[in-house]
């Protein structure tokens, strides 16, 4: 048997330039008018077996407004960023320039004190590879878009480079079906949920 696993990226919290690491702000407006645009495409995911969310504040929201009722996983928390936690990106390249180079270049790095790229990727494909496939087929996961796209690259076995390189938007879908170890990314055409923001 294998799983169909269903990511639902959260609403906003900020305009995009505005996102700080480990942002536990609640949704903004423009994030609530989105969910409700896409509230009909959505809200059918409902139907999973498991239904599951990262612990930060617009996940848990998105979630909720969606119906999913979902348990939260605190394996799906956005990557621990140390000292930078609250920052957004510009900030931390105004304090630490250096720093903030070497984390950018080194997956292995960890200049603000927290995880490294390669252990967040670890960490998030750890959750993925150990859903229980006997409890049912379907299982639903609202995260932070970088939560999905460390998921990607472990289903993927990309470098973890590679994360830089993925756009994960607000309330896109993002599907993978198989089991531990042999995981396949799943593009379903036409739907409405691929097409949004």
């Amino acid at each position: 048997m294998q799983l169909r696993v269903t990511f639902v990226a959260s609403a906003r919290s900020s305009p995009l330039l505005a996102e700080r690491f480990e942002d536990d702000r609640p949704l903004d407006q423009a994030g609530w008018d989105e969910v409700q645009r896409v509230a009909h495409d959505l809200i059918p995911l409902a139907a999973a077996e498991l239904r599951y969310c990262s612990p930060a504040p617009r996940s848990r929201v998105t979630g909720e407004a969606l119906g999913y009722g979902p348990l939260v996983q605190l394996a799906l928390r956005d990557c621990d960023m140390g000292r930078w936690r609250g920052l957004t990106l510009g900030e931390a390249m105004a304090r630490e320039p250096q720093a903030v180079d070497a984390w950018l270049t080194d997956p292995r790095a960890t200049p603000h004190g927290g995880e490294s790229l390669v252990d967040f990727v670890a960490r998030v494909g750890s959750w993925l590879d150990t859903r229980p496939v006997e409890d049912g087929g379907r299982i639903v996961a609202v995260a932070e878009p970088s939560v999905i796209r460390a998921a990607l690259v472990h289903v993927l076995g990309a470098p973890p480079a590679t994360y830089w390189n993925i756009d994960v938007r607000p309330l896109s879908t993002t599907v993978v079906m198989g089991r531990a170890g042999r995981w396949n990314l799943r593009f379903d055409g036409g739907t409405a949920q691929g097409s949004r923001t």
